[in-house]
Parts: C-alpha cells; structure tokens; sequence
C-alpha cells in the first residue's frame, strides 16, 4: 500500500475528527465516515502526486483503489442524512487551493498550509454533525480550536526546519501561541488554554535546538495527543 509519511497529516486527519465526534454523540455511523474520511485523504494525496506527474503505474492503481474504497464507506454516512455531502462541498474552495500549489511544486507555502488545515477541521464539523444533526456554537468552537492548534503546529515546525534561520517566524510563532493563550484566558476559557501550554512551552524550549525530523515528527505526534485528550476532557 502506499501511505504517507507526514506526521502531522495523520494527526490532522485523525483529531478533528475525533474531537468533533466527542463534543457530539457517537453513532455507529461515525465508523464508516471516518473510513471514507480515511480512504479520501489517501485518495487526495495521490491525487496530488499525479497533478504533480510524480505518480508511477503504482500510484495510480492505488488512488483508483482508495478511491472506490472511500465512496463505498461513505455510502451509508449519505444515506442516512445526505446533508453530510455540503461538508465535502466546503472543502472543494481550499482542495483546489492545494491543487494549485502542487501544480506550482510550492506545497509548502504558508496560504497552502492554512487552506489543508481548515480542510481536515472541516472533519470536525461534519463528525459532530452527524451525531446530533446540527451545526452549533459547539461545532463551530471545535473547530476552531482544531484550526488554531494545527496553524501553532505549522509555525513552530517551519522555525525548526525551512525558516529556522528566519527571525519573523520565530516571532510569529512565539506571539501567536502566547496570544492565542492570553486571548483564551481572557475570554473566559482558562482550562482550555491549558490544552495549548504545552505547544507554546516547546515552540520557546526547542527554539534553534538542533533536532532531527523524527525527533521533531514524534514531540508533535505527543503533543497532538495530550491536547486531544485534553480538549476531550474539558469540552
């Protein structure tokens, strides 16, 4: 099977989801949405890899099988309440906002990493949907909270791998976790604050530390996994 390496896309793909199904309700449909969900993102990667014509016999074959795979889990998320779909259609605007940075070979652009993360937040959306049929200030705050998490990620591995010699982004990332913090303590959220300590604690801490991918890959695989529970716990 072909399956991607990036970490910080599995922990995207998986905790939305799951944060959203847990302020909702789970249902037993939430099983094959979250294997569409799944088959859907392996399907857009090597979609991705074929626009950028780095997609081999192989490759092809197995987009063609993620594919199929996706739209038979998906089935009965649809035809149990066939407004799910409007979701999918919300992430069209930003998929093709990536289509184009891939098409360009600039994947790792800025814009480009905000559109994928409020893509895969949308996932948050559509799980809390399905358990209570609706869309609320709860849904919306999840999502949120998904969004801000995942853009604090960004800045703080683009100081430790293409920008760590940049200033701008050591700056930006260290303003926008600690503001992010104070704003959540200011507005009355103190205890959800705490879910984000941690991220500001290592984007300061391993500042111009010299720390390989993987080391870098699994801190933020840790990281990603003490502020689900945490968000979990609270909401």
């Amino acid at each position: 099977m072909v399956i991607p390496k990036q970490h910080g896309a599995w922990a995207m793909l998986i905790i939305p989801f799951l944060l959203g199904m847990d302020a909702g309700t789970f249902t037993w449909l939430h099983i094959p949405l979250f294997v569409g969900w799944f088959f859907l993102y392996l399907a857009t990667y090597l979609f991705l890899a074929v626009v950028k014509k780095q997609a081999d016999a192989e490759k092809k074959k197995w987009f063609i099988i993620y594919s199929v795979a996706a739209l038979i889990a998906l089935i009965f998320p649809v035809l149990s309440n066939w407004r799910i779909i409007y979701f999918g259609l919300a992430m069209i605007p930003f998929f093709l906002v990536n289509l184009y940075f891939a098409k360009i070979k600039k994947e790792r652009a800025f814009f480009n990493d905000i559109c994928a993360i409020i893509n895969f937040s949308i996932g948050a959306l559509g799980s809390y949907y399905l358990g209570v049929q609706k869309v609320d200030e709860t849904a919306f705050f999840v999502f949120m909270l998904s969004i801000l998490f995942f853009v604090g990620s960004t800045f703080y591995v683009k100081t430790m791998i293409r920008e760590k010699n940049n200033p701008l982004y050591k700056w930006a990332s260290w303003g926008f976790h600690s503001g992010l913090i104070l704003l959540l303590f200011i507005s009355g959220n103190g205890f959800i604050a705490l879910a984000y300590v941690p991220s500001l604690v290592r984007a300061v801490y391993f500042y111009g530390k010299s720390l390989s991918i993987k080391k870098i890959g699994i801190y933020e695989i840790v990281n990603s996994v003490y502020f689900a529970f945490a968000i979990m716990i609270i909401i």
